[in-house]
């Protein structure tokens, strides 16, 4: 048998579990910005997320310089719009302090169902990305403020919001902070039934 079910296992369980608990939002980033080669391997497995009817419905859009530029002025205007100059120049200084931008966006359906589906999927395959990309000290933080709503952002992005919506505008890189975090007990949140 050839498939990657049956490859061997390079980790342990424990392993992998310790990825999933050390995973954190990262806010404070190393300048540098880690290239694309990484975040075309987390690609490559978050499409490996579960999808009812393999409907593979989403898409990363990667965030050159001159779109990144694009979004930042956009986000600071819009900042500003909503909260004045000092927020807008603070919005300046906090994005040009991320070292690389992604974009997940997830196929629109007029099927209220399939769209809840495929919304899922899409949040599966950016954990998958994320889990990865922690494993090889790169940091994300998934954000969906106000100003991804917005037809500008869909429009500097290149994205066709007829076809598409924005499951998360993404930072990356090196991360200068690590937060620590806890959750609460698996007892608070599980419910037995009978």
């Amino acid at each position: 048998m050839s498939d990657s079910a049956s490859s061997p296992r390079p980790e342990t369980a424990e392993d992998i579990a310790d990825v999933i608990r050390s995973r954190r939002s990262i806010n404070l980033f190393e300048p540098q910005a880690p290239g694309t080669a990484d975040l075309l391997d987390a690609i490559e497995l978050a499409r490996w997320a579960p999808n009812h009817g393999l409907t593979e419905p989403w898409r990363f859009y990667l965030i050159g310089e001159r779109t990144a530029a694009e979004i930042v002025d956009f986000a600071v205007e819009f900042e500003t719009a909503a909260k004045g100059e000092k927020a807008g120049l603070a919005r300046r200084k906090r994005l040009e302090g991320i070292p690389a931008f992604f974009v997940a966006t997830c196929r629109k359906s007029d099927k209220a169902l399939l769209q809840q589906e495929d919304y899922a999927a899409c949040c599966c395959a950016v954990q998958n990305l994320m889990l990865y990309l922690w494993h090889r000290g790169i940091g994300v933080k998934w954000t969906t403020g106000a100003v991804t709503r917005e037809q500008r952002f869909y429009d500097v992005v290149g994205i066709d919001s007829e076809a598409e919506m924005i499951v998360g505008f993404f930072w990356y890189g090196r991360p200068k902070v690590v937060p620590v975090q806890k959750r609460r007990e698996v007892a608070e949140v599980v419910v037995d039934t009978p």
